[in-house]
């Protein structure tokens, strides 16, 4: 799926059959201080190979071990002498390929359910006693109904006799439930036992080493030719550029393109962190203009991204051209990105968001693409720009689209809009920091609606726009929930809205969580 940016010496292969929470495990085993790689199951064999991991996780995933043709994992893992966890769907295929037996129309158990711990083991060590109950999260439809050779029950359930298995001698587990969710409260204690105590890694994957490793490698890739990255002023652009910079210095150029859609002096902002503190090649382009002489009066959203991407990849391109052109393009790429571009089936997903998309350049324009955090996730990200100096206020920031406001505006754009629209957003957001509460929450913005509504200000009727306000907790962006303010905030950010921006009369607040909503309105 994607090459490590360098052999890591200690990894854990988790092969991949569909699971919606995958990426969880993942996410677990790098808290527990373990480098883990997710590879979907058709090209576990390879990955297997290239890694040589130290063990092996095998997801959960939606098919059935009963049907012809089901997923299987290599048998290659099995005969490897690591050790093997697998979970969910992953215990019915250890049992289906190592002899056991697995059959469908039993109990199903979905949600919570109670796990009886049978017999001592690795797995459990210092966490889950005999005798003891715990709570864990079920999610499946078959059930395994007989042990391979070797293996022994260590846990039941209502609804699941064989729960947790094990082979102890083989150091092979398997668990019915889902150790990698929140709903299993126990559940990252007992990964950390099976990359520690059972597969004896040590647990120092920092990000410190990370960081650099990562500087050594772009080096090794770049050599002595010259790069550019597209800066978009978010957290993931400007970890990947100082991290470039650090490792070819002068080699490196940035570009950040104002579209005219940014939030309230944004670009100036940026320009400024990045002049002021960090000594390395920034160019501004303003192309306002061009952006939103070319948007106006377009209320199609799916027009606005191409257009936002078409004239973000023809103005990136002339500035490279003026530089002298470029032998890569640097480019904040994260872990969730790359596995979404694979998906379980091996096919490109449905969708995999761009949102600068400058996805065109590199073929357009002969270069190659360095993408230093391909391996990491956001939360890792924001450590990893800890780590190279940036300031809490700018890791901590919400997440921005890369269309911007124009995505914020359904209906015709014009320039007059985006102003109320990016003097109402700056008022927001104000408050939601004055309050004390901008970190609570994952991202919050303004919307101007379509529409206009009648109002009363001192004696006269007005006829102006509805904005309504956005606020969401959320992990990872996948899914979300609004966020539960008190009337008293949202009453003083209604009132300061209307009353400081002209063209604004009512405001509303959205509660419509992800799914079945998206988080942006367009």
């Amino acid at each position: 799926m994607t090459q490590s940016i360098a052999a890591h010496p200690d990894t854990v292969l988790i092969v991949d059959f569909g699971s919606q929470v995958t990426q969880l495990i993942a996410r677990r085993v790098r808290e527990a201080g373990v480098y883990s790689e997710i590879v979907p199951f058709q090209l576990a064999e390879d990955a297997f190979h290239r890694l040589s991991p130290k063990a092996v996780i095998l997801s959960g995933g939606p098919a059935s071990t009963t049907d012809i043709g089901s997923p299987r994992a290599p048998q290659v893992i099995f005969e490897s002498g690591l050790p093997v966890l697998g979970i969910c769907y992953g215990e019915q295929l250890m049992c289906a390929q190592l002899g056991g037996a697995v059959e469908g129309g039993h109990h199903r158990e979905f949600g919570r359910a109670f796990l009886d711990i049978r017999k001592d083991s690795a797995l459990f060590d210092g966490i889950w006693e005999v005798g003891s109950r715990h709570q864990v999260w079920m999610s499946h439809g078959d059930r395994v109904t007989a042990l391979p050779e070797g293996f022994e029950v260590i846990g039941t359930s209502t609804g699941a006799p064989f729960a947790a298995i094990a082979d102890e001698k083989r150091r092979f587990y398997a668990v019915q439930f889902h150790p990698e969710v929140i709903h299993t409260p126990d559940g990252a204690k007992l990964l950390s036992n099976f990359v520690h105590k059972i597969a004896g890694l040590a647990g120092d994957w920092t990000m410190a080493a990370y960081h650099e490793q990562a500087v050594q490698a772009i080096r090794d890739q770049v050599g002595d030719g010259r790069v550019i990255c597209a800066l978009s002023g978010g957290v993931d652009s400007s970890v990947a550029a100082l991290l470039i910079h650090e490792a070819v210095g002068d080699q490196l150029t940035c570009i950040l393109v104002d579209h005219g859609l940014m939030r309230k002096n944004e670009a100036a902002e940026v320009v400024a962190m990045f002049r002021e503190h960090y000594n390395l090649s920034l160019i501004l382009v303003d192309a306002s203009d061009r952006f939103i002489g070319a948007l106006e009066g377009e209320s199609d959203p799916e027009k606005k991204r191409k257009t936002i991407g078409r004239l973000f990849i023809e103005i990136f391109e002339e500035e490279a051209g003026k530089l002298g052109g470029a032998d890569f393009l640097a480019q904040g790429t994260l872990y969730p990105d790359v596995i979404e571009s694979v998906s379980f089936t091996g096919g490109p997903s449905v969708t995999i968001k761009s949102h600068h998309n400058v996805g065109g350049l590199p073929e357009r324009m002969n270069m190659k693409l360095v993408e230093p955090l391909r391996e990491l996730f956001k939360d890792e990200v924001r450590v990893l720009g800890k780590e190279l100096g940036l300031p809490d206020s700018f890791i901590g920031r919400h997440p921005f689209p890369g269309p911007g406001l124009a995505i914020r505006c359904p209906g015709g754009i014009t320039r007059e809009k985006l102003e109320i629209l990016r003097e109402a957003d700056a008022i927001y957001l104000d408050e939601i920091r004055k309050a004390g509460l901008y970190d609570a929450i994952w991202q919050a913005f303004a919307v101007l609606l379509p529409v206009q509504t009648v109002g009363v200000m001192g004696d006269g009727r007005t006829y102006e726009f509805v904005c309504a306000l956005r606020a969401v907790t959320s992990v990872d962006g996948m899914t979300a929930d609004f966020y539960p303010y008190d009337m008293d905030f949202l009453g003083r950010a209604a009132t300061r809205i209307i009353n400081e921006v002209k063209g604004i009369n009512r405001v509303v607040y959205d509660i419509t969580s992800k799914p079945p909503g998206t988080i942006e309105w367009e």
